[in-house]
Protein backbone atom coordinates (compact mmCIF):
# COMPACT_ATOMS: atom_id res chain seq x y z
CA UNK A 1 0.00 0.00 0.00
CA UNK A 2 1.65 3.10 -1.34
CA UNK A 3 -1.49 6.04 0.54
CA UNK A 4 0.49 9.58 -0.27
CA UNK A 5 3.95 8.55 -0.55
CA UNK A 6 5.30 9.36 -3.87
CA UNK A 7 7.35 6.40 -5.32
CA UNK A 8 10.04 7.91 -7.79
CA UNK A 9 10.86 4.58 -8.55
CA UNK A 10 13.93 2.35 -7.64
CA UNK A 11 17.45 2.94 -6.34
CA UNK A 12 20.04 0.67 -4.70
CA UNK A 13 20.90 1.12 -0.83
CA UNK A 14 24.28 2.85 -0.11
CA UNK A 15 24.77 0.91 2.63
CA UNK A 16 23.11 -2.33 1.79
CA UNK A 17 23.52 -2.73 -1.72
CA UNK A 18 19.18 -3.67 -1.52
CA UNK A 19 16.81 -2.14 -4.34
CA UNK A 20 14.98 -0.23 -2.24
CA UNK A 21 11.70 2.13 -2.93
CA UNK A 22 13.45 5.36 -4.23
CA UNK A 23 10.86 8.44 -2.17
CA UNK A 24 11.82 11.74 -1.29
CA UNK A 25 12.40 10.60 2.31
CA UNK A 26 15.00 7.95 1.07
CA UNK A 27 17.04 10.18 -1.02
CA UNK A 28 17.46 11.87 2.22
CA UNK A 29 18.23 9.10 4.11
CA UNK A 30 20.87 7.91 1.63
CA UNK A 31 22.26 11.16 1.43
CA UNK A 32 22.86 11.01 5.32
CA UNK A 33 24.38 7.28 4.85
CA UNK A 34 27.03 8.82 2.14
CA UNK A 35 27.76 10.97 4.39
CA UNK A 36 28.31 8.96 7.43
CA UNK A 37 30.79 6.93 5.49
CA UNK A 38 32.33 9.84 3.18
CA UNK A 39 32.91 12.84 5.44
CA UNK A 40 32.50 11.25 8.88
CA UNK A 41 35.01 8.40 8.02
CA UNK A 42 32.57 5.51 10.05
CA UNK A 43 32.78 2.17 8.02
CA UNK A 44 29.82 0.12 6.80
CA UNK A 45 30.17 -2.60 9.75
CA UNK A 46 29.94 0.46 11.99
CA UNK A 47 26.35 1.56 11.12
CA UNK A 48 22.99 -0.51 11.76
CA UNK A 49 20.54 0.80 8.93
CA UNK A 50 17.01 0.13 9.52
CA UNK A 51 16.58 -2.39 12.84
CA UNK A 52 13.63 -2.76 14.06
CA UNK A 53 12.47 -2.01 17.87
CA UNK A 54 9.55 -3.59 19.45
CA UNK A 55 7.23 -0.68 21.33
CA UNK A 56 4.43 -1.44 23.83
CA UNK A 57 2.11 0.54 25.53
CA UNK A 58 -0.20 -1.98 27.46
CA UNK A 59 -1.57 -4.68 25.39
CA UNK A 60 -0.74 -2.33 22.32
CA UNK A 61 2.68 -3.70 20.07
CA UNK A 62 4.26 -2.19 17.37
CA UNK A 63 7.18 -2.40 15.72
CA UNK A 64 9.06 0.89 14.15
CA UNK A 65 12.35 1.32 12.51
CA UNK A 66 15.03 3.20 13.45
CA UNK A 67 17.20 5.09 11.16
CA UNK A 68 20.65 4.36 11.81
CA UNK A 69 22.16 2.80 14.82
CA UNK A 70 25.73 3.42 15.36
CA UNK A 71 28.33 1.63 17.07
CA UNK A 72 32.17 2.64 18.50
CA UNK A 73 34.07 -0.57 19.20
CA UNK A 74 30.93 -2.87 19.99
CA UNK A 75 29.22 -0.41 22.27
CA UNK A 76 25.83 1.31 20.14
CA UNK A 77 26.60 5.21 20.84
CA UNK A 78 24.47 6.96 18.47
CA UNK A 79 21.07 6.48 17.05
CA UNK A 80 19.99 8.51 14.13
CA UNK A 81 15.85 9.59 13.52
CA UNK A 82 15.10 10.96 10.54
CA UNK A 83 11.80 12.66 9.54
CA UNK A 84 10.37 15.86 7.44
CA UNK A 85 9.62 18.54 8.77
CA UNK A 86 10.03 20.04 12.45
CA UNK A 87 13.12 18.72 14.24
CA UNK A 88 11.67 19.73 17.54
CA UNK A 89 8.80 18.01 17.38
CA UNK A 90 10.83 14.69 17.52
CA UNK A 91 12.95 15.76 20.28
CA UNK A 92 11.25 13.09 23.18
CA UNK A 93 10.59 10.21 21.01
CA UNK A 94 14.37 10.26 19.76
CA UNK A 95 15.64 10.19 23.23
CA UNK A 96 12.85 7.48 24.27
CA UNK A 97 15.10 5.71 21.31
CA UNK A 98 17.79 6.11 22.74
CA UNK A 99 16.78 4.33 26.19
CA UNK A 100 14.81 1.52 24.89
CA UNK A 101 17.22 0.29 22.01
CA UNK A 102 19.79 -0.97 24.52
CA UNK A 103 19.84 -2.00 28.03
CA UNK A 104 22.16 1.49 28.15
CA UNK A 105 21.32 5.23 27.88
CA UNK A 106 22.82 5.80 24.48
CA UNK A 107 25.09 8.79 24.30
CA UNK A 108 24.72 10.60 21.26
CA UNK A 109 21.09 11.34 19.77
CA UNK A 110 20.30 12.99 16.49
CA UNK A 111 17.34 14.15 15.16
CA UNK A 112 17.43 15.32 11.52
CA UNK A 113 14.77 15.98 8.79
CA UNK A 114 18.29 15.79 5.82
CA UNK A 115 18.83 19.41 5.74
CA UNK A 116 19.06 20.54 9.35
CA UNK A 117 20.11 18.49 12.38
CA UNK A 118 20.11 18.61 16.07
CA UNK A 119 22.59 16.41 17.96
CA UNK A 120 21.54 15.80 22.06
CA UNK A 121 23.14 14.24 24.95
CA UNK A 122 20.63 11.32 25.61
CA UNK A 123 21.05 11.44 29.29
CA UNK A 124 20.06 15.29 29.50
CA UNK A 125 18.19 15.84 26.49
CA UNK A 126 20.49 18.85 25.98
CA UNK A 127 21.53 20.09 22.70
CA UNK A 128 25.22 19.78 21.99
CA UNK A 129 24.86 20.58 18.09
CA UNK A 130 23.49 22.20 15.27
CA UNK A 131 23.57 21.29 11.78
CA UNK A 132 24.52 18.10 9.82
CA UNK A 133 27.97 19.45 10.24
CA UNK A 134 27.86 18.67 13.86
CA UNK A 135 27.14 15.06 13.21
CA UNK A 136 30.13 13.42 15.45
CA UNK A 137 32.63 11.55 13.23
CA UNK A 138 33.91 7.92 13.84
CA UNK A 139 37.05 9.91 15.85
CA UNK A 140 34.84 12.14 18.25
CA UNK A 141 32.32 8.67 18.67
CA UNK A 142 35.02 6.64 19.43
CA UNK A 143 35.82 9.60 22.30
CA UNK A 144 32.55 9.53 23.49
CA UNK A 145 32.30 5.87 23.94
CA UNK A 146 35.45 5.62 25.66
CA UNK A 147 34.70 8.19 28.27
CA UNK A 148 30.95 7.54 28.79
CA UNK A 149 29.65 5.19 31.64
CA UNK A 150 26.58 3.72 29.66
CA UNK A 151 24.55 4.12 32.65
CA UNK A 152 21.67 1.04 32.59
CA UNK A 153 18.15 2.04 31.93
CA UNK A 154 15.56 0.38 34.85
CA UNK A 155 12.56 -1.88 33.20
CA UNK A 156 10.76 0.34 34.79
CA UNK A 157 12.09 3.80 32.65
CA UNK A 158 12.37 1.39 29.25
CA UNK A 159 8.72 0.69 29.78
CA UNK A 160 7.67 4.49 30.55
CA UNK A 161 9.72 5.38 27.59
CA UNK A 162 8.12 2.67 25.33
CA UNK A 163 4.89 4.08 25.96
CA UNK A 164 6.35 7.60 25.03
CA UNK A 165 7.59 6.18 21.59
CA UNK A 166 4.15 4.26 20.90
CA UNK A 167 2.33 7.38 21.43
CA UNK A 168 4.82 9.27 19.46
CA UNK A 169 5.56 7.36 16.70
CA UNK A 170 2.65 4.60 16.47
CA UNK A 171 -0.76 6.52 17.79
CA UNK A 172 -2.25 8.21 14.54
CA UNK A 173 0.34 7.42 12.43
CA UNK A 174 -0.55 7.32 8.71
CA UNK A 175 -1.71 3.86 7.38
CA UNK A 176 0.37 3.91 4.38
CA UNK A 177 3.95 4.33 6.57
CA UNK A 178 5.53 1.03 5.60
CA UNK A 179 8.13 1.96 8.75
CA UNK A 180 5.04 1.02 11.50
CA UNK A 181 3.58 -2.26 11.97
CA UNK A 182 0.99 -2.82 14.52
CA UNK A 183 0.92 -5.83 16.25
Amino acid sequence: MNGHHLILGTLVDFLTGETINDTHDERFRQKIARMLITDLGYDKEDINPGPDLLVKADNKKAVIKIDFVIKAHKKVCMIIRYGPGSLVTRYRAALAVSRVFTSYQIPVVVVTNGIKADIMNGSSGKITGAGLESIPDKEKLIQIEVENTFDQISEKQAEMESRIIYSFEVDGCCPCDNNIIKL
